[in-house]
């Protein structure tokens, strides 16, 4: 077993859980990530409600990418929290 997930087994695994074909649920991930992409291109930055917030900023000659984990993912791998929810 990989220690990675990649696109194609999220989509299986989104699918088998949710009931949607594959196709479907790929045709969502994919058009998820277009947005992602389009928004941080755009400068502003997007927040996905118990995941984190993805967010650019720009610095001299070019832009830093940022990834800020929501209390939820912290408390998953034992970093500071205050999440008190189901894991």
């Amino acid at each position: 077993m990989s220690d990675r997930v990649d696109k194609a087994e999220l989509v299986e695994r989104v699918a088998g859980r949710t009931g949607y074909s594959a196709k479907t649920v790929e045709k969502i991930i994919e058009a998820t990530l277009e947005e992602i992409y389009a928004t941080l291109k755009q400068g502003q930055g997007v927040t996905l409600k118990n995941f984190g917030s993805f967010y650019v900023r720009p610095e001299r000659s070019s832009w830093v990418f940022k990834f800020n984990p929501a209390q939820r993912l912290r408390a998953l791998f034992g970093w500071s929290s205050t999440y008190k929810g189901e894991l």
